[in-house]
């Protein structure tokens, strides 16, 4: 089994980025959650071939605007 080390970026943000090993290579226009945060995936990258089982990806993100509270 395919095992992707995603390093995440988060592009005009102070937030810090993670890295995270996952079982699923992530996609242009996914949702994520880091942090409590939801993100949408802009860019994704191969950093080097792979090794054996183990891919080194990068991911561009941008944070997903609040939505507002619901008025009673």
């Amino acid at each position: 089994m395919a095992v992707y080390k995603v390093s995440y970026v988060i592009i005009d943000s102070k937030e810090p980025g993670s890295i995270i090993n996952q079982e699923r290579l992530p996609q242009v226009g996914d949702h994520v959650l880091l942090r409590h945060k939801k993100l949408e995936v802009l860019e994704v990258l191969e950093l080097i071939p792979p090794r054996g089982d183990f891919h080194y990806i990068h991911v561009t993100c941008r944070l997903l605007p609040k939505k507002p509270a619901l008025k009673k």
